[in-house]
């Protein structure tokens, strides 16, 4: 297993060079600049702004310093703001940490819950109804599932406010309409396995011997039919991720999403550069724990 993680960790590493190379040229090749604005910079001070970033320098010089100094961990500082990305992060990682974190809680606890229901009682109401709401979940992303809620619980009942940060009742809603449509997905996989473990051979002997019907679900099948929930782990981090920045602006969350599409609309290089690089290392490393976690649910995977 050792040999099998520092192979992963090796090509990290070789990911991120890729993910910063294509990332940099990409953002020198979009038309204008960070300091492009309706009212021009004296001369003088533009140079001086420049001279500053390093934005004077040929693109291949800025591109040896950049990449010397993300990898030695500092990320640079804002072009438009007075903080360095290294404080932006520590700042807004905990924030988005915890709406990412309480999303996913919500999606793989009620996916999973309703997945094991509906098959268990296939065919009936419950699992008709159950999957017919899981169906219109996948179909809505999370923004229009965001405007209902508001409308719902902010102006119609009037259980939950309608933005801010510092208190568990702001994080409430955003958190649920960013993990809805993958509740939606986790109870459609859930079912999907759980039908499939509970057909099979082992299952019936467990019957056989008298095993309790919660017995059966939970001791016996549970643990087989998890293995294409935990394979879903790892997209499914990679949405609550990329689809945060939509709600942390809906919601006026002071997260790193919400600093994120601020530094593409100012074209804030530094900022935009190391959030990119900062979502690629949680997605491998999201990618790599549901790879160890599939040798111990299932002792016949290996880890090569």
């Amino acid at each position: 297993m050792i040999s099998f993680i520092l192979r992963r960790l090796g090509w990290m590493l070789i990911t991120l060079w890729v993910v910063f190379t294509v990332s940099f040229f990409l953002m020198r090749a979009v038309p204008g600049g960070p300091y492009d604005s309706e009212r021009a910079l004296e001369p003088e001070i533009e140079a001086n702004i420049k001279r500053q970033y390093n934005l004077d320098l040929p693109v291949h010089e800025q591109y040896w310093l950049r990449m010397k100094g993300m990898a030695s961990g500092e990320l640079g500082s804002s072009m438009k703001k007075d903080y360095t990305v290294n404080r932006l992060v520590r700042e807004g990682l905990p924030v988005s940490a915890a709406l990412g974190l309480l999303a996913l809680a919500f999606a793989f606890s009620v996916g999973l819950v309703a997945g094991i229901v509906s098959a268990v009682f296939r065919g009936s109401v419950a699992d008709v109804s159950l999957m017919s709401i899981a169906t219109i979940g996948i179909a809505l992303p999370n923004f229009v599932v965001a405007g209902f809620a508001i409308i719902l619980f902010v102006f119609t009942l009037r259980w939950l406010p309608a933005a801010g940060w510092g208190s568990l009742d702001q994080l409430v809603l955003p958190a649920l309409c960013l993990g809805a449509p993958y509740a939606a997905y986790v109870a459609r996989i859930s079912r999907t396995g759980m039908l499939d473990v509970l057909g099979q051979d082992f299952i019936r002997t467990a019957r056989a011997k008298g095993a309790s019907p919660f017995s059966v679900v939970v001791k016996h099948a549970l643990p087989t039919a998890l293995l294409p929930v935990v394979s879903f782990l790892g997209p499914a981090v990679a949405g609550i991720l990329t689809g945060s920045p939509v709600i942390e602006q809906i919601f006026a969350i002071p997260g790193l999403g919400w600093h994120f599409v601020q530094s593409a609309i100012d074209k804030d290089y530094p900022i935009a550069m190391g959030l990119v690089l900062l979502y690629t290392t949680l997605l491998y490393s999201m990618n790599l724990i549901v790879d160890l976690l599939y040798g111990v649910l299932d002792p016949r995977v290996e880890w090569k």
